[in-house]
């Protein structure tokens, strides 16, 4: 799962980690440690290694070694070209002047840069810099792995994917069921199996992402996070926000991609076989897994790999964050209005629609994409109530029931096994809910 959250969200979290700037001289949005220089219109400021990219009418504005990003507009782009060109802050102001006609306050626009980490000295006092977030695998390099990002791995990945489709055209017996994955008549070996592959292709698919990633220069983190009741692996590649289009694409798509590969030769390598045989068997089970988390992937109100895509083709800077924001809104409004009886709503309240202050397209989008999050939060938390949650308590008050000295070896280990495993997923998924929410709520504090 992708996850381009910056340091203190998450995916990811994954909300993008480009906050959203419309005026160049807005309010700061932190202090520098120990009190920020005075700033004059003499100051010169040196900015750390800063990478830019324009997007529509926006220019992304970023600093990798943090995976800090803003969204300003070109007045605020121009501003850091001329800062870190040495320009003092009163010439930049006059600078622009002379360019847009407009006045700007360089000084309070300086304080925020600073609050962002993108400034290393003003005048001659350092700004303390804050210790950069680690990175997955620090020694592989993005000369390691070019050939991830390069344009015939995708025509690769597509021929592999056309051959399978053909073998399973030809052979529709090959395609897997849920009978597959009960290759043996050992319930403990069946599950115990299960989550070795599951989990290693999980791996393999976040390696995935943080290869593609780096291969863009982006370092990269994986982490274990939660989606509703879904525990994750997650990869956090914030830094591909300042990578072409293509590359963004491709490091979303990168987890997708390696599934179907590993998919497509299980099926080249399973129609050789024998039915019925234990080569046949294991290598249907591990197809199975292998396709199994792709429909996961369109559940995009849990911030898939695919929410990623579609967030990056509709232009939106916080599809998820956007819309929980105007879903929340909506919730609000029909509560006020079932409390007044069906009166008329007062003007006012039109203007606390947070969807309002978006452009017109990453308006649309966020509330068609509302809709989708509300919908699709609620029917998979009714299936977890429903049938998950029900059946989870079952198997386990089974295994505990199953201990004991009358219930024989195999039965004791059987009983172990799922106390093991599936009480062990519930566990860590609390853990990980418990250790993300805390560090949410000390980011949101700092």
């Amino acid at each position: 799962m992708t996850d381009t959250a910056g340091p203190a969200a998450d995916a990811s979290e994954a909300g993008t980690s480009t906050s959203t700037g419309t005026d160049i001289d807005a309010a700061a949005v932190g202090t520098v440690a120990d009190g920020p220089p005075r700033i004059t219109p003499t100051t010169r400021v040196l900015l750390h290694d800063l990478a830019v990219r324009r997007d529509r009418d926006e220019w992304i504005v970023g600093r990798m070694a943090t995976r800090t990003f803003v969204a300003l507009p070109a007045a605020g782009a121009r501003a850091v070209e001329l800062l870190g060109a040495g320009l003092s802050v009163g010439r930049t102001e006059e600078s622009l002047r002379a360019e847009t006609g407009e006045e700007f306050d360089i000084a309070d626009f300086v304080g925020d840069l600073a609050a962002l980490g993108f400034v290393a000295r003003i005048g001659d006092h350092a700004v303390p810099d804050a210790e950069p977030p680690r990175a997955s695998l620090p020694w592989l390099r993005p000369r390691h792995v070019r050939l991830a990002l390069h344009p015939v791995l995708p025509l690769l990945v597509g021929a592999l994917l056309a051959a399978a489709v053909v073998v399973l055209v030809r052979r529709p017996d090959l395609l897997p069921g849920y009978r597959d994955l009960l290759w043996s008549r050992h319930g403990s070996v069946v599950l115990l199996s299960g989550a070795a592959a599951g989990w290693t292709l999980l791996l393999a698919h976040e390696l995935a992402h943080l290869v593609t990633a780096r291969a863009a220069g982006v370092p990269g983190k994986m982490r274990l996070g939660t989606r509703l009741q879904f525990l994750v692996m997650q990869t956090d590649i914030s830094g591909i926000e300042l990578a072409p289009r293509r590359h963004r694409l491709t490091a979303y798509l990168a987890g997708i991609a390696l599934n179907l590969s590993v998919a497509s030769s299980l099926v080249l390598a399973l129609a050789p076989t024998e039915p019925g045989t234990t080569a046949h068997r294991l290598l249907a089970a591990a197809l199975l897994l292998a396709l199994l988390p792709l429909p996961f992937q369109f559940m995009v109100f849990t911030r898939t790999d695919l929410y990623f895509v579609l967030q990056d083709l509709t232009g939106c800077r916080d599809l998820y964050g956007d819309g929980l924001a105007y879903a929340r809104y909506r919730a609000r409004r029909s509560v006020r209005t079932v409390r007044t009886s069906r009166r008329r709503v007062r003007a006012g309240d039109r203007d606390d629609d947070p969807s309002a202050r978006l452009p017109a397209h990453e308006r649309r989008a966020v509330r068609l994409y509302s809709v989708v999050l509300v919908v699709g939060t609620a029917a998979c938390l009714t299936f977890m109530a429903a049938v998950t949650l029900p059946v989870d308590i079952a198997l386990l008050v089974r295994a505990v029931r199953g201990l004991g000295p009358g219930h024989g070896l195999a039965g004791n280990a059987d009983a172990v096994t799922v106390l093991v495993v599936l009480g062990g997923v519930n566990v860590l998924w609390l853990v990980t809910w418990w250790r993300n929410r805390r560090s949410r709520r000390s980011a949101g504090a700092t």
